[in-house]
């Protein structure tokens, strides 16, 4: 038995690598390239890329592009080949849109529309899994094995890890204890971990839930803002608490606690979508000006809880469809959605608003 990572364990460890900055070595195709995200790459590295040979590409989502104006040939992503003089900054306001209003003019940008974009497919899926700004420097490389062990960068075989990037996240459940909550002395805790070496995941149950009926049933995204911090752009502390609070009331219920900050891009990005939000965009064309779609949140997880906990049928708490979608897609029942509606205040009233118009929440 070896010692060495196995797929998904390396795909953590690069999640890790772009994180810190350091870039990783894809193949795929029969073709390798050094991959690193833009929004952390130093001016060293960027430097020691430049002087490798090769044309040097950043990748960005069609989403960005369409916001920069630029070609999006492969159809969900563009290629922009990089100038030989520009520096650092030039990449990361490509990547990131703070300053599009004040400093519009990023271009001309040339976009390629020939040749594979799988490595640069998967470079930004990778970013994105890491949390970081969906963009990413590309450089096609000969011997990138070779290469990734002389500079002991992590070597990502695409074809090896096959699916592992849209695959169903495996759920291994890591504890659970008592935990007496004020809507309910009778509470418990369990604890999820993802085999891939993700945010861990919880489960509130409250009281003592038959495996055999409908549970009611809360899928809550985690909202450090609005659960912790009392927030008023959002209704996420109003709606967990009165989840639990109905979930007391009727002396059973389980909520999932999901580790899925700002729609599944993470914090940073959700504060960058916010910074977006106060120059006048709503929440979906801040989202989508980042390079993300509308909701990157992976329900998945939810029905991989309920299984592992013995439920497969719910009464959903919930405004949004997709999460019904998905719960019966997953092969959980839904015998009825029950209406969330609380915490709707002057400063939220136009990302509710936004959220019924162009995600179809039913406000």
């Amino acid at each position: 038995m070896s010692l060495s990572p196995n797929n998904l364990e390396l795909l953590a460890r690069a999640r890790g690598d772009l994180r810190m900055g350091v870039p990783v070595v894809l193949s795929g195709g029969g073709r390798t390239a050094i991959a690193a995200a833009a929004e952390t790459i130093d001016a060293a590295r960027l430097a020691r890329l430049r002087v490798m040979g090769g044309a040097l590409l950043l990748a960005i989502t069609a989403w960005r592009a369409e916001t920069l104006k630029a070609r999006a040939y492969d159809g969900d992503l563009a290629r922009i080949s990089l100038p030989g003089d520009v520096g650092l900054a030039w990449i990361q306001a490509v990547a990131d849109p703070v300053d599009d209003l004040s400093q519009p003019m990023k271009g001309p940008l040339k976009t390629l529309r020939a040749g594979d974009a799988g490595l640069a497919r998967a470079a930004l899926a990778l970013a994105k899994s890491a949390r970081l700004l969906p963009a990413a420097l590309i450089l096609e490389i000969e011997n990138g094995q070779a290469l990734a062990a002389a500079e002991a960068l992590t070597y990502l075989d695409l074809e090896a890890l096959g699916g592992a990037f849209d695959a169903a996240p495996v759920l291994q459940p890591v504890v659970s204890a008592r935990l007496p909550l004020a809507v309910s002395e009778a509470g418990r805790l369990h604890v999820f971990r993802p085999e891939s070496g993700g945010e861990e995941h919880y489960a509130v149950e409250i009281g003592a839930p038959s495996r055999k009926a409908p549970v009611l049933t809360r899928l809550h995204s985690a909202c450090f803002t609005g659960d912790l911090l009392g927030s008023l752009k959002c209704d996420c502390g109003p709606q967990l608490h009165a989840a639990l609070a109905q979930m007391g009331a009727e002396g059973a219920g389980v909520l999932l606690y999901l580790s899925q900050e700002g729609r599944g891009i993470g914090l940073a990005n959700k504060m960058r979508a916010y910074a977006l939000q106060d120059q006048g965009f709503d929440t979906v064309e801040a989202n989508h000006r980042l390079g993300f779609e509308d909701d990157e949140r992976d329900f998945r997880i939810g029905a991989a809880i309920l299984k592992e906990m013995g439920f497969s049928s719910v009464r959903l708490m919930t405004n949004n469809p997709a999460k019904l979608r998905m719960m019966q897609a997953c092969g959980i029942t839904v015998t009825e959605r029950v209406p969330l509606k609380a915490g709707e205040t002057r400063h939220n009233a136009d990302y509710l608003a936004t959220k019924a118009k162009k995600s179809g929440h039913l406000l």
